[in-house]
């Protein structure tokens, strides 16, 4: 019996695929459960209609991104930090805080976005990558100043 997946399946194929499974295992277990539909003519359609809805999605998500890549490209943020007499950091900048300070200037942008290697832990000026979805970079620049004492 052929059948169209409506999730994805261990072993049997991805979400939206046409198969061709034992007619037994389709009517026992895989329609029952709404893993699969029966591939007609109707239901065919209904697939091409759908694939066509989720194209236009990953375009209009792709140009978002885009969009966000070109705002974020050569951004210039700023973190002040407590410094000590040796100009030594009292706390290291992580991707946890290059995340929050892109949030307060409008990019959600998530930690596991930020490509830091290590915790910066010297003031000055920093090249960070910022990886987005769709494998799309932006780079921003960071500069760690001391904290001003009131």
């Amino acid at each position: 019996m052929k059948v169209i997946l409506l999730q994805d399946i261990d072993k049997l194929g991805k979400k939206f695929e046409v198969k061709e499974v034992k007619d037994g295992h389709a009517r026992n277990l895989l329609i029952p459960k709404g893993l699969v539909k029966q591939a007609t003519k109707e239901a065919m359609e209904w697939l091409e209609v759908q694939k066509e809805i989720l194209e236009k999605q990953a375009e209009e998500g792709l140009k978002t991104v885009q969009e966000l890549a070109s705002k974020l490209e050569g951004q210039e943020i700023s973190i002040a930090v407590k410094v000590g007499d040796q100009d030594q950091l009292f706390e290291s900048i992580n991707a946890v805080k290059i995340a929050e300070t892109l949030k307060e200037a409008g990019f959600n942008i998530k930690k596991s976005q930020v490509d830091l290697k290590e915790p910066i832990k010297e003031i000055g000026e920093y090249p960070i990558k910022i990886k987005l979805e769709h494998n799309l970079e932006a780079e921003i620049h960071l500069v760690v100043i001391k904290e001003k004492e009131e």
